[in-house]
Parts: C-alpha cells; structure tokens; sequence
C-alpha cells in the first residue's frame, strides 16, 4: 500500500467515526401518543411544554371519513374527534407521565364535549396505538378512578387509534401564531377555570 492509499484509508475511516455519533442520533427511538381532550389548540399547547416531546400536530381521528376538514369536523356527523398527535422521546417522558399530564388538563367527567365546546366531536378519549398502549392507558384509569378528587365517574374512551388526518395549516401551532385570539378564547371558555375546580394543585396546564 502506498502513502497516498494509506492516508485515503485512514481519511475514510475518520470520516465514519466522525458520522457514528450522528447515525447514532437519527436512529434515536421516538414514540407516538394521540390524545382528544376538546380544543386541540389547547391540547397541543398544553404538551408542547413537556420535557421530551418532539412534536405536536392537531388533527382528527376516530371516524369514517377520509380527510375531513375543521369544518366538516366542528359541524359534526363525521364521528370524528378534535385530536393531538404527539411524538415524544421515552428517554425523557414516558407514556405513563404524558397520560398523568393528559387526565389532569382536561374534564374527564363529561362525555358531551369540553367546557364551552358541546359536541361528541369535542369529548376526551385516549388513542391507544398498540395493545401496550391500551393496557397501560387502561390501568391508568384505573389508577385514577381511586385517586381522584372528585366524586364523578370518569367517562373518557380508551378507544384502539384510527387514521389520523392532519387539521389545516393555520390550526398547528395556533397558540404561536395568534396568541391574543387563543389566550381569549381559552381564557373565555374557562377551560383552566374548570380544570382547577376538578383536580386542584395537581391540575395541568
């Protein structure tokens, strides 16, 4: 071997060793978790807050009809719910901690929407992706049907996930774009107002 294929070996092995470090990273493990607890601007903005979520997306899941828009959702009849896909890092955050931060930022207790959005479109439920989710999602219920704070039955589906449809462009990351319209809007339709009274110090904002 001469000196110019030596230094041409050694040069690409350098090459990998430096990029080891970078596929190492892309390979990372992620996971998913979609949640429908009313408004999902307020969902998205509640976990885009979390220690290891990756990425939020409003959407809708749960019914029949392929891509459906906000508006045919919010008018109802699509058997779709108002939901959040979230993509999260379990290194960081478990399934377990987002369930926990989940139950306590919504009315798990009405099963006619949420706060001042009526409509089964707007009622919680948990879209169990796989049967590990849906256990674990399934004993955290039970979990909390001895711990809460209150005397109402918990009413919130566990339901097995449907095809997730992405909402329109202006609905992702509303919070971010329109803040003076979303913090009246949440703020008028006393969504923090109602998960105080319910779940006291351990309510989740």
């Amino acid at each position: 071997m001469n000196t110019r294929t030596l230094y041409r070996a050694i040069f690409s092995i350098t090459l990998l060793l430096s990029a080891a470090p970078h596929a190492i990273a892309a390979e990372k493990k992620v996971e998913a978790a979609i949640f429908a607890g009313g408004c999902f601007w307020c969902v998205e903005s509640d976990f885009d807050h979390v220690d290891g979520v990756l990425e939020t997306v409003s959407g809708f899941s749960g019914g029949d009809v392929r891509n459906p828009s906000y508006e045919q959702v919010s008018n109802g009849g699509t058997g779709h719910l108002e939901v959040v896909r979230i993509t999260f890092d379990p290194s960081v955050v478990s399934y377990e901690k987002l369930l926990d931060k989940f139950w306590r930022s919504v009315d798990p207790t009405d099963n006619g929407g949420q706060f001042c959005d009526r409509g089964s479109q707007y009622r919680t439920a948990i879209f169990a992706l796989d049967e590990e989710q849906k256990k674990r999602a399934e004993q955290s219920k039970v979990n909390l049907q001895k711990t809460k704070p209150f005397a109402a039955p918990i009413v919130t589906e566990i339901l097995p996930a449907k095809d997730f449809y992405p909402a329109e462009g202006y609905h992702q990351d509303f919070y971010k774009k329109s803040p003076v319209r979303y913090n009246y809007y949440r703020f008028s339709c006393g969504r923090d107002k109602r998960v105080k009274e319910l779940w006291g110090s351990a309510a989740q904002h």
